[in-house]
């Protein structure tokens, strides 16, 4: 007979799902910084759950691209080099462009209304220099035109890249805050106007505004005891 667990144990995948979320969070608001190092020992007594949870997750992490698992020394939070920041940038200026164009041609009130709330939180939280909600505003605010855009397709090729999206935003809230607000301000303008080739060149232009000071800071939290641009040779190599 097999004895039951008890009333206090939970399903493998839950535990799984628990420690994934728990550290994609930790993460992406920059509580563990790119490069850090991830004690499985520590995790798992901090945690509360054993090594086999920990470590799936850890797998499901390193696929978002949040954690690396390096032969010979373990997790580590993702680097995030300059490299990578210009590849995540090359790929939102040309995706995000065009979700701001089909939003601009599709949208509806109730679209409308979701994306004008989230500006009227970027206002608040720039007006308070809550670093924290700013990037939440701002990463949602690019969020929701990709899912007024009401494109399967895009949706689906944007959606690894959210996570990465908002980590981005977190890591360079020192931007100016007041600036992005306004100029999320005209591309709701004019996707709310319905001016698609105007959405798509400023959502364009928005997404390159913040390229260069983005690859200058991820140089300053790259952690300095390991080699991430090898580290990120190595994994354009295993792709």
């Amino acid at each position: 007979m097999v004895k039951s667990a008890g009333p206090t144990a939970e399903p493998r995948g839950s535990l799984r799902q628990h420690v994934y979320d728990t550290l994609r969070r930790r993460i992406v608001e920059a509580e563990l910084r790119p490069g850090q190092r991830l004690v499985e020992r520590d995790l798992a007594t901090e945690l509360e759950v054993s090594r086999i949870p920990l470590r799936e997750a850890l797998r499901l992490l390193a696929a978002d691209g949040l954690v690396l698992l390096v032969p010979h020394r373990g997790a580590l939070v993702a680097p995030f080099t300059p490299a990578d920041v210009r590849d995540l940038f090359d790929v939102r200026e040309s995706l995000e462009s065009l979700a701001a164009r089909l939003a601009a041609e599709r949208t509806d009130r109730a679209g409308l209304l979701r994306l004008a709330a989230r500006l009227d939180s970027a206002r608040a939280a720039t007006r308070d220099g809550d670093r924290d909600a700013i990037a939440a505003a701002n990463s949602g605010f690019h969020n929701d035109i990709v899912e007024l855009a009401d494109n399967p397709l895009l949706t689906g090729l944007m959606r690894p890249l959210e996570a990465r999206t908002h980590w981005l935003f977190r890591l360079t809230a020192q931007r100016d805050p007041a600036q992005q607000c306004s100029e999320h301000e005209e591309l709701y303008e004019a996707i709310a106007a319905g001016h698609g080739d105007r959405a798509a060149s400023l959502a364009h232009d928005h997404i390159t505004a913040g390229r260069q000071v983005s690859v200058a800071l991820a140089a300053e939290w790259t952690d300095p005891e390991i080699d991430p641009e090898a580290v990120a040779a190595r994994r354009r190599r295993r792709r």
